[in-house]
């Protein structure tokens, strides 16, 4: 006897197999049609009469947004045809819709793939149609608070001191699960697909987009095939109150390095860094060699020189070769001198992470060498001809808007502020989000036993997100899922289904212009040939595209292991050794739960 469901996709798959051209399959009428009754998918309730179906062109309608997954990820102007379909939904009891977009390809290059592109800063993707150019369905939701024209940071409170509790667990995780599996379910009718057909689910994205994948991964993983996350934005309250912490730095110790000497100080390290790695290219590809072996204080007494400039700051800490939300431009004078013993103290103390007054470490920072500008740099005040401080908007408004539930843009001042104080902010939020913005579940059993992979990757100097957050979080699932293995044992246990890697002088989610080193440039492809045909990477395949060795492929080491070359021509070798592998290592004493 046939369930509603089974007759349902009995139906679908006679209109499917008896339509032949897109145009066919793409009208309100036949998506109702394969729309799941109430009850099939608990906690969403359609309204039908909302449903929208038409014909559009994927690159006459890239202008309504750009592929959101960042760094080179995704496709959203692809030349094809394809059916723009919107659904709308409610949760049982509430009235705030969610509106989803989704875009389907012709029945001729759909190849069974639904996928799923990550957003960036507090921004949801709002681009259904990156998944075109693989033969798959993708979609993007307005999760409940109009995520396609406001960014989450702009409606996380329903007033001062009252947190919108809806729009903070949709954002954190729910919306994107929900849309994915609707969409699964409607990719099956929409093709006639037999309910037992697989449809291989893919996510994709960077930065925040790293965390919306890991977000899926935790909490919807019996969903997903295939996870690319890069540049994770893990442990919110930490990371997005890190971003005051250099700010904090500078004023107590009572110095304000100019910008350009905070540039010399980090462009004199990757210098000196370079060649530690065995090949003079312009990259620092053992960050920790050179945490081990180099002494910032020799830095001391080196010229610098910069010319009168209009500065971009292009917030959230993104290459310089890129404009990202939140850009600004501002006056900078010239500015010349040598690098001074109070500069370098304030680039070892951020370098160095945070600590408490009882020198109990909280959180790590970022690579030693990664551009240090995003956070640390100040101010110019044209009208006083004066260099004052700088506190960033992104962890100035996280502060003011998650922590102390103000509708504020950003702190005004920092009076009162101690390294304390930062502690004290990292905490009310890691347990105000817990369960929502963290983002640090290492159980990760669901997702793995369904037959899930991840490929999870991290620029080594990245100037935003330290690269070091991922390791940690690498290390806490290999503990917290494989505790009665020996280290060996584990890792071989997790290259089966959770790769991570390091990317060689990557700034965040990009290239670096600092150091002209590699990124990764086929993830997708690289995935499904890992999902669909069982081909397991074992390094990864980046291109560099500037400098001396523009076009070299290099096939990146799987974590733990490290690069090392023997020679400047030969490819490096993959190695590991204990003292390196441990200098990326952390405890957080400062805090009296866990830190995954």
């Amino acid at each position: 006897m046939r369930t509603p469901r089974t007759a349902l996709l009995a139906l679908a798959a006679t209109a499917g197999a008896a339509a032949t051209s897109l145009s066919d399959l793409c009208t309100p009428s036949h998506v109702r049609s394969i729309l799941p009754s109430n009850g099939t998918l608990l906690g969403i309730d359609l309204l039908p009469s909302a449903v929208t179906a038409s014909v559009y062109n994927a690159s006459s309608a890239s202008s309504s947004g750009s592929s959101s997954s960042m760094g080179g990820m995704g496709a959203s102007a692809v030349s094809t045809n394809y059916c723009n379909v919107t659904v709308t939904y409610v949760h049982p009891g509430k009235t705030s819709p969610v509106i989803v977009k989704y875009a389907f390809p012709p029945p001729s290059t759909y190849k069974n793939r639904f996928y799923v592109a990550g957003g960036g800063g507090f921004s949801l993707s709002s681009d259904a149609t990156g998944g075109l150019s693989y033969g798959a369905v993708s979609g993007a939701t307005s999760a409940g608070y109009d995520a396609f024209d406001y960014s989450y940071d702009e409606v996380v409170l329903t007033g001062n001191g009252s947190v919108n509790w809806d729009a903070t667990h949709m954002f954190g995780y729910q919306a994107l699960g929900e849309m994915t599996v609707l969409g699964k379910y409607l990719a099956r009718g929409f093709y006639g697909q037999g309910e037992s057909e697989k449809v291989f689910t893919y996510y994709e994205g960077c930065s925040d987009g790293g965390r919306e994948g890991m977000s899926q991964v935790q909490r919807w993983g019996e969903e997903y095939d295939g996870v690319i996350a890069g540049a994770p934005a893990f442990r919110f309250a930490q990371q997005q109150v890190h971003h005051v912490f250099s700010a904090v730095v500078e004023q107590t110790l009572g110095y304000l390095p100019v910008p350009c000497e905070l540039s010399k100080i980090v462009n004199a390290t990757i210098e000196a860094c370079d060649e530690l790695d065995g090949r003079k290219d312009g990259v620092v590809s053992r960050t920790d060699l050179c945490k081990l072996q180099f002494d910032l204080k020799t830095v001391i007494g080196e010229p610098y020189y910069c010319a009168e400039q209009n500065y971009t700051s292009l917030g959230f800490g993104f290459s310089k070769r890129q404009m990202a939300q939140g850009s600004s431009t501002s006056y900078q004078p010239e500015q010349n001198g040598t690098v001074s013993a109070e500069g370098v103290a304030v680039a070892e103390a951020i370098y160095a992470g945070l600590h408490n007054s009882d020198n109990e470490r909280a959180y790590l920072s970022w690579q030693i060498g990664s551009d240090l500008s995003s956070d640390a740099d100040p101010t110019y005040d044209s009208d006083a001809e004066a260099w004052t401080l700088n506190i960033p908007s992104t962890g100035g408004e996280y502060v003011t808007r998650f922590i102390q539930l103000l509708d504020l843009d950003n702190l005004e001042d920092l009076n009162n502020v101690t390294y304390n104080t930062l502690v004290d902010w990292m905490t009310t939020g890691m347990v105000r989000y817990m369960d929502t913005l963290q983002t640090t579940l290492p159980d990760l059993t669901p997702f793995q036993k369904a037959g899930g992979k991840l490929l999870h990757y991290h620029g080594e100097s990245d100037n935003s997100i330290p690269a070091a957050s991922s390791v940690h979080y690498w290390q806490s699932v290999r503990k917290i899922m494989y505790p009665s293995l020996s280290f060996n044992e584990s890792l071989e246990e997790m290259a089966d289904w959770y790769q991570f890697y390091l990317i060689p002088g990557a700034a965040h989610c990009g290239a670096n212009s600092l150091q002209p080193g590699p990124y990764p440039q086929d993830n997708m492809a690289t995935m499904i040939d890992w999902v669909e045909n069982g081909q397991q990477p074992g390094r990864l395949n980046a291109t560099v595209s500037s400098g001396d060795y523009e076009g070299e492929v290099q096939r990146l080491c799987r974590w733990p292991e490290r690069p090392l070359w023997r020679n400047e021509e030969s490819e490096f070798e993959c190695v590991r050794d204990q003292e390196s592998f441990e200098s990326w290592t952390y405890e957080f004493p400062a805090f009296k739960v866990p830190v995954y």
